[in-house]
């Protein structure tokens, strides 16, 4: 893969390089901490990895987190897994989250958008009385610190405001979103043992309702450690019996106490995609996510109370949690809950157009649908405050790149970001004073010791290695829920190569100190010694217009042999030919490598995704090894099942 000085797509202007508050931060740094004045984000990088326990110092004074009790030291423990980060100090997640209220009362701190796409404000004032309000309800409830509290809700004001209320009484916040069946949500929510659930009646997507109350019937039976139900009408239907009403919770005119727990409390529980067994419950600290999140929305995304920022997500997926954090940076948060393609597929520029998103985030895969669908983002909404657009979820292809930079506007600052529900944080991606590359992330982030590593242990430049991490990041896991002895946390992450983060992607770091990410490590396609990532493969197979979505799987045979087929979803009318064939594998063969041509392109009625829409490649690799359906996968971590069953027929036909 040659990645030799190419041009970039776009730079930064001098000005835009001098106001970001990343050049700001270097400043201070520089005279309070010794950090380099000069060289820029290069230089400051190598300081923030090489003087850790200063940076992160830097960060929490610069930021003025409010510590109740000050902390001993920055690294108590810097050894992975078990790092431990300012013992002593005790804090309060949501306080610093509500901050803005004291100063922007009467401003929105929440933009709610339904599919009607007409915004709707909550004032930072607002929210804060609400968030008191819960929180003292919870405290009469019996929710102690340490408690969990759950909720299956939409991306909605309402979410926001039980998250907070909660982190403020020390409580432990999980959510799922009310697209998920009962199976997957008790596959979450049994681990964790909740003593209150939040649930809607329904939800609205796609123009149409969805009435969700007998799951939460199903939610109710199967959770026997829940002392109350709090239920959110957002059909309009009155409470099932014996169930709370939120507006009765949420109605007093009270200032939220906050409890100042230890740095390594837990803030929350997210979840792995469960693909292959019971999802894991990763559970991420107060602290830890406070700083990071601090460092990656405040410096990264140059995020401060001018800006507004929406990111497509829903509850069930780590992006919500980032969302929420960009209150901690004072910044208009937007919410939308609803599908990303109604009326039309232009939806979520819509929403950014009506919200005046200063940062729109969205994934690669809505990015490229555009592309596909002819959408005009530059000609049919005005998006003159939107700053940057940030994708993840997948690697963002390079004709993404070119789309956005020609569709949306030149001067638009591209970033594809790549991080993991593992640290809900970013490993690499934006930088506001960098130029950005065609396909490529712009740097690892701030504090983090990004390198790809080969099957040695030995650092690789402008070659595909293992994504690994070579210091503790404060929002890395703390434990798993009922993992007692950490075996499943350590096997996890740091099986490989011991007191080294192991994340399971290929990436190339290049000379430039960029990053491409190649997709997940464990899907690898190694055809005769030469490795590539999946996402390659689809970046080159998708540009085809009758190509909507397609699955490569490498699966290694009893005799010795690798099988690699293509499974592809055509576009409506088009028609797995001889001709369309050939184009396939002309396409891969002139474009990627000719080691890599399919040996069998499969046209399927569709491509099966997680829960959270990633691609599911390692459980369709099982079943094609002849692993059954229930061993090769976690069926309520499903979006289609019947998809896999396709696949599990077509490995039965083989056998």
């Amino acid at each position: 893969m040659s990645t030799a000085n190419p041009q970039p797509l776009w730079q930064p202007d001098p000005q835009r390089i001098a106001q970001a508050r990343i050049t700001r931060f270097q400043s201070w740094a520089a005279e309070h901490h010794q950090a380099p004045a000069d060289g820029g984000y290069p230089a400051l990088h190598r300081w923030s990895v090489d003087h850790l326990d200063t940076f992160w110092k830097a960060v929490t004074e610069y930021f003025d987190v409010r510590f109740s009790t000050p902390y001993a030291r920055v690294l108590g423990d810097r050894a992975m897994p078990g790092a431990e980060w300012f013992p002593g100090a005790r804090l309060n997640y949501a306080e610093h989250a509500l901050r803005a209220a004291a100063t922007r009362a009467d401003e929105p701190a929440l933009l709610y958008v339904d599919e009607t796409h007409e915004p709707r404000p909550v004032t930072w004032a607002e929210l804060r009385r609400q968030v008191g309000s819960l929180a003292a309800e919870l405290r009469a409830l019996g929710v102690r610190p340490g408690d969990s509290v759950s909720g299956y809700l939409p991306n909605v004001p309402q979410a926001v405001v039980a998250l907070l209320a909660t982190a403020a009484v020390g409580a432990v916040w999980t959510s799922c979103a009310p697209d998920f069946g009962a199976r997957s949500v008790l596959d979450r929510f049994q681990q964790v043992e909740p003593v209150v659930l939040f649930t809607v009646d329904g939800y609205r997507y796609g123009g149409k309702e969805h009435d969700r109350r007998e799951t939460v019937a199903e939610l109710r039976r199967d959770l026997p450690t829940l002392r109350a139900v709090v239920h959110i009408p957002l059909l309009g239907t009155p409470a099932p019996e014996g169930a709370l009403e939120w507006s009765a919770l949420t109605s007093a005119d009270a200032q939220p106490e906050f409890e100042q727990v230890p740095f390594d409390h837990p803030l929350w529980v997210l979840y792995s995609s469960g693909t292959t067994g019971l999802p894991k419950a990763i559970v991420q600290s107060q602290g830890g996510i406070l700083v990071e999140h601090l460092k990656q929305l405040g410096l990264h995304c140059d995020l401060g109370p001018e800006d507004r920022f929406f990111w497509y997500t829903s509850t069930g997926w780590m992006m919500w949690n980032f969302l929420v954090s960009g209150l901690l940076t004072g910044t208009t948060i937007v919410l939308y809950d609803g599908s990303p393609g109604y009326p039309d597929t232009g939806a979520q520029w819509r929403v950014a157009e009506r919200t005046g998103a200063t940062l729109y985030g969205t994934s690669a895969a809505y990015v490229m649908a555009c592309r596909k669908a002819g959408v005009h983002p530059s000609r049919d909404y005005d998006l003159s405050r939107v700053k940057c657009v940030a994708t993840t979820g997948s690697p963002l292809p390079p004709d993404g790149f070119r789309w956005l930079h020609d569709a949306v506007r030149d001067d638009l600052w591209i970033a594809s970001v790549s991080g993991g529900t593992d640290v809900c944080s970013c490993f690499a991606g934006a930088v506001p004073t960098l130029p950005v590359y065609t396909g490529e992330l712009q740097a690892p982030g701030l504090g983090t010791d990004l390198q790809a590593w080969d099957p040695a242990g030995h650092p690789v430049i402008d070659e595909v290695g293992e994504l690994v991490v070579t210091n503790p990041m404060p929002s890395m896991p703390i434990r798993f829920w009922n993992d007692p002895d950490g075996s499943r946390y350590h096997e996890s992450y740091f099986d490989t190569y011991p007191g080294v983060w192991r994340h399971g992607d290929w990436i190339t770091v290049t000379a430039r100190d960029t990053v491409i990410i190649h997709g997940r490590s464990d899907s690898t396609l190694n055809r005769q010694g030469v490795r590539m990532g999946s996402a390659d493969i689809y970046e080159v197979v998708e540009r085809l217009p009758e190509i909507k979505e397609s699955l490569v799987i490498g699966v290694e045979q009893p005799d010795g042999g690798y099988w690699m087929p293509l499974f592809v979803h055509l576009a409506p009318g088009a028609v797995l030919d001889e001709a369309l064939l050939n184009r396939i594998k002309q396409a891969i063969r002139e474009q990627l490598s000719p080691r890599h041509v399919p040996d069998e392109v499969i046209e399927v009625p569709g491509v099966p995704h997680t829960l959270t829409g990633k691609r599911i490649e390692v459980p369709v690799k099982r079943l094609l090894q002849g692993a059954p359906l229930e061993k090769a996968v976690n069926p309520g971590s499903i979006d289609n099942l019947d998809l896999l069953i396709h696949f599990e027929d077509l490995a039965r036909k083989r056998a």
